[in-house]
């Protein structure tokens, strides 16, 4: 069995893998890695560890203690200019996150054809993946509740809203909602123009805004969970 980790901004995401498949998925909160100890206790004899780590040094090595009391070693990502049928045109390739790295590589093995990968979690990002499994750039938002939150604390009368989304508002929680709503599908559709006139283009969305976005979206839409999980499960092969 392999161990794959996904250490992002708010979560720990994690997956199990052998040669047949997923055996099994799921997150930890990333302030409470130790969380993982009860995955690893009933996971059975794990050969391999490989994570994207977004969430800096700290959660490393904490995460580094805890494997290594299993005799486990976790190897870390890092971008490369051109691996696993993705080309990364990043100005600096290294400097790419390695979560959205680990994402491409996921996208391009789950769909062959032009596609925006889209991951909707504490930031949102929108990458574009060219039919020639070319990435040629991508934006990074706010993420959905960070919207919500950053009105909360930045203005003076208005709420972290548990709000609805509504075409016109006429509550002020329901109007914070929906705008933060149109702000994510509105730049997620503006990015799928880029490779809209592609054959076979898709807007491959994950993250746990998903469910939120999905419903609004006006583009071919394929939902997939743990994109990022999916690359690293095709790197297994360079371990």
């Amino acid at each position: 069995m392999d161990l794959l980790l996904d250490a992002g901004n708010t979560r720990l995401k994690w997956g199990l893998r052998d040669e047949s498949g997923w055996r099994g998925q799921g997150a930890v909160a990333i302030g409470e890695p130790d969380g993982l100890a009860a995955v690893l206790a009933a996971a059975g004899p794990i050969r391999r560890v490989l994570g994207a780590n977004v969430a800096g040094a700290g959660v490393a090595a904490r995460l580094a203690e805890i494997l290594g009391e299993c005799g486990l070693a976790p190897v870390w990502i890092e971008p490369s200019v051109s691996a696993f049928g993705v080309h990364n045109r990043y100005l600096d390739p290294a400097r790419l996150g390695a979560d959205r790295w680990a994402a491409l590589v996921g996208a391009r093995a789950l769909h062959g054809a032009a596609a925006l990968v889209v991951t909707s979690g504490t930031a949102t990002t929108a990458d574009v993946l060219d039919g020639e499994g070319v990435f040629q750039g991508g934006v990074i938002l706010p993420g959905l509740d960070l919207m919500r939150s950053s009105l909360a604390c930045d203005t003076a009368q208005l709420p972290f809203a548990d709000g609805r989304f509504e075409l016109l508002p006429r509550r002020t929680a329901d109007a914070i909602v929906s705008g933060c709503l149109h702000a994510q599908v509105g730049a997620i559709e503006r990015m799928f123009r880029r490779v809209a006139a592609e054959a076979g283009a898709v807007c491959l969305l994950n993250g746990g805004a998903a469910g939120s976005l999905a419903p609004l979206l006006e583009i071919p839409l394929r939902r997939v969970d743990n994109l990022v999980l999916e690359g690293l499960g095709c790197m297994l092969s360079e371990l």
